[in-house]
């Protein structure tokens, strides 16, 4: 039997959600704190259990969000999503370096502003790993998206392929969390 949505409509919703959105950041903290261990102190063994209890933290949330029904487990809509989360990160790449420049701008130091500008290339990099998968796994898409609008996450990029107004007031962008409101029609 397959979990994914179980909890979806249920009274325990918003607590799952809760706890998805919860070990989501703890997985970020973990992460944080592994880079303090090893830049500030040196302890390179701490950072390396640090990076494993953040992978852990953000399983867990990846299996609430699941429980939630948060991503598609349909294949049409499981392709969609990668689509659309392929097309943001790409376009990540530009809004990551556009706020490497006002870090710059800041006059923060170059390092940090050197590590923004290597996380833009990540985002490059993840847009073409996501494209790659979509050429050899997904299947060829049909353009049913013709007369369909059009809804851009102005914060992440994705594109939500639709009538938005169909999703419920609490619809919230599935790569990074924003409510549907920051959506603009294209």
């Amino acid at each position: 039997m397959s979990y994914f949505g179980q909890t979806k409509g249920t009274d325990i919703e918003k607590q799952i959600a809760q706890l998805a959105s919860g070990e989501a950041i703890g997985g970020a903290m973990y992460y944080a704190l592994a880079k303090i261990a090893k830049e500030q102190f040196g302890l390179e063994d701490v950072a390396k259990e640090f990076i494993e209890l953040g992978n852990q933290e953000t399983n867990h949330g990846a299996f609430y969000a699941m429980l939630n029904g948060r991503y598609p487990f349909d294949e049409k809509a499981f392709w969609q999503m990668v689509r659309g989360l392929s097309k943001a990160e790409y376009k990540g790449e530009g809004n990551v370096n556009r706020l490497a420049d006002k870090l710059e701008e800041l006059g923060i130091e170059k390092e940090a502003v050197e590590q923004v500008r290597e996380f833009a290339l990540q985002e490059k990099h993840h847009g073409e790993a996501t494209q790659a998968i979509i050429e050899k796994y997904a299947p060829k898409q049909e353009d049913d998206n013709t007369g369909k609008p059009i809804y851009v996450c102005s914060v992440c990029g994705f594109e939500y392929v639709g009538d938005l107004e169909n999703e419920p007031d609490d619809y919230i962008c599935p790569i990074c969390g924003c409510k549907k409101g920051v959506f603009k029609q294209a």
